[in-house]
């Protein structure tokens, strides 16, 4: 016991030393994640510089020594870049020494454009290089901005526009909040298929609890939309399949929503567990596979068709807006981010509005729904797990009231809604802008720009987000991986309330392990990609 106690420096006659603390004095001295990051970054960077064994950024141009001296020195100003630019294709907006970013686009290019003098071309920081807001892999953004310092006597250069603000202008720390844009089809609207995993509980739920008249009453602009879309379009398919085959068919849609084998040349059945729902392991060895995944396709194709040509009617799009408006103010979203705990002070944010365009659009036959978020900052992932808990509420036919609950102490896994439908529509500076007013300068605003705007949103990022859903259907992909998930993970959005899915709070450190493993299972089942998936960009915002 003296030993460990030593071993500890308890009891010990040396004085503790200056980097030396208690766990409590630790926590109080810890940095912000975002701190520890660039921290880090900076030390290797310096490690590698030291060592001698420099790796050139992906971003970075270097010139000669030579080269370099030759060049006239100008002046340089502090300017803010509004710009916009379709996510497809890149690693998120934050530099990358080795993945292709938006920030790694547009550095080298205001380099070759003269704007950045050769030496400093191949280290951002040397320009005070600073991003308003992050966005993560794949997301849009039709408005954002990048403080740094450039040579701005050359006219040529325009991305949005280039303004020069004063010195100590930083758009991270300046801007008041942000406003993002979520494009969903109406269809991921409509109630679960009765025969699923959900579809089932949804049911048994309401009536042990006695809400099925509320139940129905939340669901009374959908009631009959399943026999409907049944006796129209699958009935016909199924009369059309063998008799001997016609149940496989209809139960392994049914339970293996909503991939058919041979679709990627393996079982869709296969869990996230590696155990084969039936009937995928039937089929995949069935004398008559072909027929069967033939029969498949066309049920499908049914389904598909069905839904695109669903038209929402305002009952329902005010449902979603009713669920949409327990959002606004400041809430704990601990459970709507990632790795963060309900204490902690850094989950709480304000939301200012949220709102669905009462106009839904219709492109290629799908009609499309456009939701606004405006707030002051938001958290990892924390847009689209937003969304997808409305779009649940509604189709689900549960008590908006439940969102309210989900700020509160209990853990649930509220999936992430497909980045795809993701955009940051703008950041804004209503504080700054006040106050460069009162000097006679120009405020950040990108209204000036709107029609040039709106003309790159619908060429660059609707466009895209249109053909990406007609051509692979991630929406429709990801609601059918909820309603056919066999547990009770997502079952908080029944009549049964968050016991019928919470994670209850574990008093040991081998059950808390076990709890947050079930959680990253069941989401990254129904969700086909990592909750913290290993992306540049580890900052906060990002949706």
């Amino acid at each position: 016991m003296v030993e460990e106690r030593q071993l500890h420096g308890e009891g010990s006659d040396r004085k503790r030393k200056k980097g030396d603390m208690g766990r409590a004095e630790f926590l109080r001295q810890s940095t912000d994640k975002r701190e520890r990051l660039e921290q880090l970054e900076e030390n290797k960077r310096r490690r590698v510089e030291e060592s001698g064994d420099v790796k050139t950024p992906i971003y970075a141009t270097h010139f000669s020594q030579e080269d370099i001296e030759n060049e006239q020195r100008r002046p340089k100003k502090k300017v803010a870049v509004l710009l916009g630019y379709s996510g497809t294709g890149y690693y998120g907006m934050q530099l990358s020494e080795r993945f292709k970013t938006i920030e790694g686009e547009l550095f080298p290019a205001l380099v070759a454009a003269g704007a950045i003098s050769k030496a400093n071309a191949a280290d951002p920081k040397k320009s005070s290089l600073v991003r308003c807001a992050r966005t993560d892999k794949g997301v849009h953004a039709a408005g954002n901005i990048v403080s740094l310092k450039l040579m701005v006597d050359d006219p040529n250069i325009r991305v949005w526009n280039i303004q020069v603000t004063n010195k100590s202008f930083s758009c991270y720390l300046m801007c008041d909040s942000r406003v993002y844009e979520y494009l969903l089809p109406s269809h991921c609207l409509l109630p679960p298929h009765p025969k699923t995993y959900i579809g089932r509980k949804i049911i048994e739920f309401a009536e042990k609890e006695g809400d099925m008249d509320n139940y129905k009453a939340r669901q009374e602009e959908v009631a009959t939309y399943w026999e409907d879309v049944n006796e129209t379009y699958i009935k016909p398919i199924l009369e059309q399949t063998p008799e001997d085959i016609r149940e496989i068919v209809e139960k392994a849609f049914i339970h293996d929503h909503p991939n058919i084998p041979g679709d990627d040349d393996k079982p869709s059945g296969v869990a996230a567990s590696g155990s084969q729902l039936w009937p995928s392991a039937v089929i995949h060895n069935h004398p008559r596979k072909e027929e069967i995944l033939k029969a498949m396709k066309a049920v499908k194709a049914a389904y598909l068709e069905a839904k695109r040509t669903y038209r929402i009617p305002p009952s329902r799009l005010a449902r979603l807006q009713s669920a949409l408006d327990r959002y606004v103010g400041t809430k704990n979203f601990y459970n709507y981010t990632i790795q963060k705990k309900f204490g902690d002070p850094s989950a709480k944010r304000h939301i200012k509005s949220f709102k669905v365009n009462p106009t839904p659009v219709i492109i290629n036959g799908t009609e499309w729904l456009s939701l606004k978020v405006h707030g002051q900052s938001f958290m990892m992932h924390q847009i689209r797990k937003m969304v997808s808990m409305a779009a649940q509420i509604v189709r689900c036919g549960c008590d908006p009231e439940r969102i309210n609950e989900s700020f509160g102490p209990n853990r649930i896994g509220i999936p992430k809604a497909p980045g795809l439908g993701l955009l940051l529509e703008r950041p804004v500076f209503d504080i700054f802008n006040k106050k460069v007013a009162k000097l006679g300068k120009d405020p950040i605003d990108f209204d000036r720009f709107e029609n040039e705007i709106n003309e790159f949103k619908q060429r660059e990022i609707y466009s895209r987000i249109f053909e990406e859903e007609e051509k692979n259907h991630p929406f429709y992909t990801y609601f059918n991986h909820i309603d056919s998930y066999p547990q009770e993970a997502f079952l908080y959005v029944t009549s049964g309330g968050i016991p019928a899915a919470r994670l209850d709070p574990p008093h040991e450190i081998r059950k808390e392990k076990l709890a947050r493993q079930s959680e990253r299972e069941a989401l990254a089942a129904v969700e086909g990609e990592s909750e913290d998936e290993d992306i540049p960009d580890n900052g906060e915002e990002g949706g």
